[in-house]
């Protein structure tokens, strides 16, 4: 990989494509070239980044030789089309969707939490669930000092995980119930406006939803623990962006809140926030925008003292999509650690 790589986004004009190309900007990302791409709607629009005016080309006509890394965002029907296309043609793919999570060639990468499969990729590396996301970053010291052995998680999670049109119809029939008129909903089966919706992405056998399951399957696979006991209830709630989680998490041995708290300020990603004497806990609105998980909310769980509960808050447009695929870039140019 050169040190200034030729980089491309390919859902370039989305919210998660628009989010990591801020990142990119921010964290003064080393590249050589960067090219956007989007779909036919989208292309020939005209995009800033660093000064330079760049044109967003259409995926399905371009030419995609000469790039180093893509960074994915376009929807995981796009993907499985695409991504495989760019990696034959010489370039590391970095894929925001599902459409490689569970392939068990492909590796599931979270940085903080195993930097080291990246490096086992034939051309296309996955980033995880949000969700997932955030709550191994928050798990991962508490593993390596005490041995996970079972999550109980139930999320709650922001309207802009279902993408850009499912925020503005919360903030549209919010508006609508404020005003005592209907509204026809289009992106939920269900009002968002004023209601918790225990319902994220398709139901499958058993009762769970997609998006519970996806929280077991990446979980065990990210921690390489296959036998590791994962509960999750995953809900939609009437925030804009922003995903929170309560966590309960088994141990081998017991953890105390303050041991918990000197693991996780010695990690990296983490901040805790976490004085209720000050009434100080995570919130969405503190993490909207910036970067870290925040934990707090700790307590060792009064019938089990093998286990700790703590709620997690994170960006979910950030930590949990652009900036880990961001991350994931960075660290492939620095190389396996030796």
């Amino acid at each position: 990989m050169p040190k200034n790589p030729r980089v491309a986004i390919v859902g370039a004009t989305g919210a998660v494509g628009q989010t990591i190309l801020s990142i990119l900007e921010e964290r003064h990302f080393s590249l050589d070239s960067l090219r956007l791409f989007a779909s036919a709607r989208s292309a020939g629009n005209a995009v800033v980044f660093r000064g330079e005016t760049l044109v967003v080309e259409d995926l399905e006509t371009a030419d995609i030789q000469n790039i180093d890394i893509a960074l994915f965002s376009a929807g995981a029907s796009v993907s499985k089309v695409f991504a495989p296309r760019f990696a034959e043609a010489g370039a590391v793919v970095i894929d925001n969707t599902s459409a490689f999570r569970n392939e068990p060639d492909i590796p599931l990468v979270v940085p903080e939490v195993n930097r080291e499969a990246m490096f086992a990729h034939q051309g296309i590396i996955a980033n995880p669930n949000c969700s997932t996301i955030q709550m191994l970053v928050a798990l991962k010291p508490l593993h390596d000092a005490a041995g996970l052995k079972r999550i109980i998680v139930s999320t709650y999670q922001a309207v802009s995980g279902a993408g850009s049109r499912a925020r503005q119809e919360m903030l549209d029939s919010t508006r609508a119930a404020l005003d005592g008129h209907a509204f026809d909903y289009q992106k939920f089966v269900h009002p968002i406006a004023f209601n918790a919706l225990p319902h994220i992405d398709v139901f499958l056998e058993g009762g769970w939803t997609k998006e519970e399951m996806k929280m077991v399957w990446e979980t065990r696979k990210i921690m390489d623990l296959p036998e590791v006991g994962v509960t999750a209830t995953c809900v939609r709630i009437p925030v804009a962006s922003g995903h929170s989680e309560s966590v309960y998490a088994e141990f081998d041995r017991p953890l105390s809140v303050t041991e918990a708290h000197s693991l996780w300020r010695k990690a990296p990603g983490i901040e805790v926030v976490d004085d209720p004497a000050e009434n100080r806990y995570p919130m969405v609105t503190q993490a909207v925008g910036t970067d870290p998980v925040y934990v707090g909310r700790t307590r060792v769980d009064l019938s089990n003292p093998h286990a700790l509960n703590f709620w997690c808050v994170s960006d979910n447009l950030r930590k949990g999509a652009a900036l880990n695929a961001v991350q994931i870039a960075e660290e492939l140019l620095k190389g396996p650690a030796h």
